[in-house]
């Protein structure tokens, strides 16, 4: 018994779904920066480090790369120090370590991934 199959490959809808994905984790990047801030989680101050200082980089995102980038120099020396009396005037829940929420084992593990699938689907058509 010999079978034979013949594949055609839709070459413009792969280039599509394609860019869907680079669109979509761009879209996912914003979306958790977004929750980030709405969550009152970050320390706030004068709103520099949450404000203008905290940005998405989509600049490698055809590699499939985003970042979320807090520019401030203090920003490292706040995210690793969590004992430090965080001010929480302004955000409730303001301290350290304020993306472990998001981060495996995290109460919102998952906000990425299904975020991702959510804006593919939409952006994909699929």
């Amino acid at each position: 018994m010999q079978v034979k199959s013949t594949v055609k490959m839709n070459l413009p809808r792969i280039k599509e779904l394609t860019q869907a994905s680079v669109t979509a984790l761009e879209m996912t990047a914003e979306a958790l920066h977004k929750e980030v801030l709405q969550s009152e989680i970050m320390p706030f101050g004068m709103g520099n480090l949450q404000n203008e200082s905290t940005f998405v980089d989509n600049s490698d995102s055809a590699s499939g790369k985003v970042q979320l980038v807090s520019s401030t120099p203090y920003a490292r020396r706040m995210y690793y120090h969590p004992e430090y009396d965080f001010q929480t005037d302004e955000n409730a829940f303001a301290g350290g370590k304020w993306y472990d929420p998001w981060l495996p084992g995290g109460i919102n593990e998952n906000f990425a991934k299904e975020a991702f699938k959510k804006f593919y689907k939409k952006v994909g058509d699929v």
